[in-house]
């Protein structure tokens, strides 16, 4: 394992016996394995770059846009207040989600597809007649 001063790989600390890690991240210019490059020497980034899938989530689907939200309100309801121990946290969120879930809480979209079809017109067919 490659350890500096401040840098630590968590992918050989937290998964020593795996010969692949796949990653579902978003579009984000620095989420590539060029990341490495600049955070290890070039021999351990190529060895680390070997070892990662990239699955970069598509930039226009909402399901990536619920998660954020959902992400969102768990911050705003819960995570917002100073919890004493990392249980505690564990506990508020736990409770949170079955909260939620019971719930049945949803998103609700006003985007319509008929908005969809003018402010992304490029992404839709256009048929005229």
């Amino acid at each position: 394992m490659y350890k500096s001063s401040k840098k630590w790989c968590l992918i050989d600390e937290d998964y020593p016996e795996a010969r692949a890690l796949h990653l579902v991240m978003d579009n984000l210019y620095i989420h590539t394995p060029a990341a490495f490059y600049k955070a290890f020497p070039a021999a351990e980034a190529h060895r680390l770059a070997q070892r990662v899938r990239f699955h970069y989530t598509p930039k226009h689907e909402s399901w990536l846009n619920m998660a954020e939200i959902e992400l969102s309100v768990l911050s705003r309801q819960v995570l917002a207040e100073r919890m004493p121990d990392l249980a505690s946290v564990e506990q508020a969120v736990t409770a949170w989600e079955k909260e939620r879930n019971q719930a049945q809480a949803t998103v609700h979209w006003r985007f319509t597809t008929p908005d969809a079809r003018i402010k992304l017109r490029r992404l839709y067919p256009s048929f005229e007649s």
